[in-house]
């Protein structure tokens, strides 16, 4: 289940918080004035996450004509990820 809760709580309860996503596989979303900021999430799923993309980015990289290794894919991937993260930013 995924739990919105503010920067405050966070703060407040970051103990519970840190405990409910290690037993529990508890997710939550940090919210600044309303505002989706961050979110807590189990390393495993994390994991998943990095993963998934990493595939999806290897199938789409091998339907192109050229052949990509895996050390370029990994550094394309690592440039679509800060970009997205100054666009995020604007």
């Amino acid at each position: 289940m995924t739990e919105k809760i503010s920067t405050l709580e966070v703060r407040q309860r970051l103990g519970d918080i840190l405990n409910r996503v290690a037993r529990r596989n508890d997710q939550f979303i940090i919210e600044r004035k309303g505002k989706p900021l961050a979110a807590v999430v189990p390393v495993e799923r994390l994991e998943q996450m990095r993963r998934a993309a990493r595939i999806h980015l290897l199938r789409v990289l091998e339907r192109q004509e050229s052949k990509v290794s895996p050390k370029q894919a990994d550094r394309l991937a690592d440039e679509a990820k800060h970009g997205a993260r100054k666009r995020n930013h604007r």
